[in-house]
């Protein structure tokens, strides 16, 4: 909680982004044997350092270190390794569909890295949300600069201490300072709606489940994180002590700490202040509804989220809900687990975000799909003459028997 963080200079960072631009114009980058070396250094950044990190992550979040393993440190792992395994596929030119028209033109997307990007990361993953896409950054064949969250000082101080050590500075470079940001990870549900008839019975089960995970105290054990900082602690507080809804569980904050009891509030309305803003702490406000149609309603209503979460075990009722709702990811009975699933995009849309954070995905953010052909000089005089004036009726129609299509069928 007290780790000082040292700002970078601000007159300095036009002269990082010049000397960044540089390094990318001599065209070391787009040799993908140099990417897989930096992704390999990249991963031994985290693998040599997971001590450290995990201290970090708990004098930042209060986050114990078992759960920065599974929620962070494994996670941007697996999405570093995979970026090390298909950097060379991912790069490849994308031969287009033959067709007979364009076939002797080669057509093909050639798939090449933006230049230089800026990536900036949250508080409430200060590693996985920055490390992940970098690792995709520089599979993509870009320089980058990074700016880590000031709100997150302990992780932000490492990250700036190890990239010298490891990372290759013409052309990878961490800059600290301060940016406002808007402790609750951001997949976490924001609210839970729940038909009327089942308010006090889910409220039951989760006080079981709560008292299960916690037998003692959580605050004395270390098994919840704390809130980030004073600022968003005191934010939260100004939250509970406006809802309109009733606390049944926990709503004490200690502002010395900044530990926030897990709270749950029932009957919220749509108009209440919980409903208003992203909690980002400990708290779920419940929101009765009649049936799945009015759901459905309150989903829309309040703009996309990053993740929908439904939890049931009905294929239909699920289809009902994903088909008639929009969110960045489609859960069904899971709350954190689709973050580390190879092979699905993370991200959001709309209010919640736009592109995606992993994998394939990531990648995709990060390189320019430029097209290409070359057409041979045989082509013009054997074939495509007709194009040219003067025009005749002939011309056209061979012209017209081979570029104009047929209706589709």
């Amino acid at each position: 909680m007290s780790t000082s963080l040292a700002y970078t200079p601000v007159d300095e960072i036009p002269q990082i982004h010049q000397s960044l631009k540089q390094a990318f114009a001599s065209g070391k980058s787009r040799d993908i044997h140099w990417r897989k070396q930096q992704i390999l250094k990249l991963w031994h950044l985290v693998e040599d350092n997971l001590d450290g990190f995990r201290k970090a992550l708990f004098d930042d979040l209060g986050r114990a270190p078992e759960e920065s393993d599974g929620t962070e440190l494994n996670s941007l792992l697996l999405e570093i390794k995979a970026a090390y395994n298909n950097v060379g596929k991912w790069s490849q030119t994308e031969k287009a569909p033959w067709h007979y028209m364009w076939f002797a033109m080669s057509p093909a997307t050639r798939i090449e890295p933006k230049g230089v990007v800026l990536l900036i990361t949250p508080f409430n993953f200060p590693l996985y949300l920055i490390l992940a896409p970098f690792a995709a950054a520089i599979a993509a064949g870009n320089a980058c600069l990074l700016k880590p969250s000031e709100g997150a000082p302990a992780c932000s101080s490492l990250l700036a201490e190890l990239f010298p050590k490891y990372m290759d500075q013409d052309f990878f470079r961490v800059v600290n300072g301060a940016i406002p940001e808007t402790s609750k990870i951001c997949m976490s549900p924001d609210y839970a709606i729940v038909p009327e008839h089942f308010q006090d019975a889910f409220i039951e089960a989760c006080k079981q489940a709560y008292y299960e995970l916690h037998p003692r105290d959580p605050k004395e054990t270390g098994n919840m994180a704390r809130i980030v900082n004073e600022r968003h602690a005191k934010r939260i507080k100004r939250l509970l002590d406006n809802t309109k809804g009733e606390v049944v569980l926990g709503g004490n904050i200690d502002m010395e700490t900044y530990f926030c009891e897990a709270t749950i509030v029932k009957d919220v309305p749509l108009d209440d202040i919980l409903m208003s803003e992203e909690i980002f702490g400990p708290i779920l406000p419940i929101v009765p509804v009649k049936d799945v149609n009015e759901a459905i309603k309150v989903i829309n209503s309040l703009g996309h989220a990053l993740v929908l979460h439904v939890f049931s075990s009905d294929s239909g009722f699920k289809k009902k809900v994903f088909d008639n709702t929009q969110s960045g990811l489609a859960i069904a009975n899971e709350t954190l687990l689709h973050i580390q699933t190879v092979g699905i995009p993370f991200g959001g849309v709309g209010a919640s975000g736009h592109g995606a954070t992993t994998g394939k995905a990531a990648f995709d953010e990060f390189v320019h799909r430029r097209g290409s052909i070359d057409s041979p000089f045989w082509l013009d005089p054997m074939m495509l003459f007709m194009r040219y004036p003067p025009y005749t009726s002939r011309n056209t129609t061979m012209l017209n028997l081979f570029m104009h299509p047929k209706p589709p069928a």
